[in-house]
């Protein structure tokens, strides 16, 4: 735009009252600028946008046609600093997470259901998704906020962690095997395994494990979902790698147990992800601080 904006609004008042010098005492300066405002607007687009009249100003044909584009421009302008301010003071707005369905479920909730009651006004989406992909997502602006396992890549990141994860071998009540037997990483690999597909970080995050002791897991069955995990090795195919803290229902019912190990697989962190260079949004700057909040009182 090769006309500055402010031009445009001291424009926009002279039109309105019909009077330089009423526009002059509306914008709090001196006639003499918004005299020579007008005039610098008017050789700027070399037309004449008002003629003198006994009672002040009126704007010419040319003048009339480009106020009414001025008038709608500078009330959208306004709208959107209006907006912009019921965004800051959260009475609207939109917070975007990423997480995946099981961190949705098993430690979001909560938090949602207590930030909605605080802030109705906060339009709240979830985008699901595995931890490599919500932070794909939060680093390229999709999301405001991931809850992923600690990445290996944090440059660029804030974290904070969240709650610790435990990988575990279960089976379901009736499988045949010894649940009082305390089984060795090479019995383990030998089990008909069920395990979630490879692209899953807890995945790899096993397979790591096991490689660096030494041994390679050939999964039996591979699944992209974790509940169809479960419920195959509740009926019986097979021994389930899973994450203790999200079976806990289903050991407590007896519907999977859990084998004893004579080893420890390390635990992991998984954590609220920000980006570190970018300046949060009102809203997400809060469900952050209510996030934090909440679990430095635990």
């Amino acid at each position: 735009m090769s006309v500055k904006l402010e031009l445009y609004r001291v424009f926009k008042e002279v039109a309105e009252v019909g009077n330089i010098t009423a526009a002059a005492q509306a914008l709090y300066i001196s006639q003499s600028a918004v005299s020579q405002s007008i005039k610098q607007l008017e050789r700027d687009l070399q037309t004449r946008l008002f003629a003198r009249n006994s009672r002040g100003v009126s704007l010419t044909a040319e003048g009339q046609m480009l106020y009414e584009y001025v008038r709608s421009a500078m009330g959208l302008l306004e709208t959107g600093e209006e907006k912009l301010s019921q965004t800051r003071e959260l009475q609207m707005g939109q917070l975007t997470i990423g997480a995946s369905d099981t961190v949705t479920s098993q430690f979001l909730l909560p938090y949602l259901d207590e930030f909605h009651k605080e802030h109705p006004a906060i339009h709240i989406q979830i985008i699901s998704g595995r931890s490599h992909k919500v932070l794909g997502l939060l680093r390229s602006g999709k999301v405001d906020i991931a809850f992923a396992s600690t990445p290996s890549d944090t440059s660029s990141l804030l974290l904070y962690p969240c709650f610790d994860t435990h990988a575990i071998f279960v089976a379901g009540a009736g499988y045949p095997c010894d649940f009082d037997h305390t089984y060795t990483l090479e019995e383990i690999a030998a089990f008909p395994l069920i395990l979630l597909e490879r692209k899953a970080s807890s995945r790899l995050y096993l397979e790591r494990f096991f490689l660096q002791n030494g041994l390679k897991l050939n999964p039996e069955i591979e699944l992209g979902a974790r509940s169809l995990l479960v419920d195959l090795a509740a009926i019986g195919f097979g021994v389930a790698g899973v994450t203790e803290e999200f079976v806990r229902k289903d050991l407590e019912s007896g519907r999977l147990k859990k084998l004893h190990t004579t080893f420890e697989i390390p635990a992991r962190s998984v954590d609220m992800c920000l980006l570190s260079d970018v300046p949060q949004s009102a809203a997400a700057e809060r469900f952050t601080s209510f996030v934090k909040d909440s679990l430095s009182k635990q």
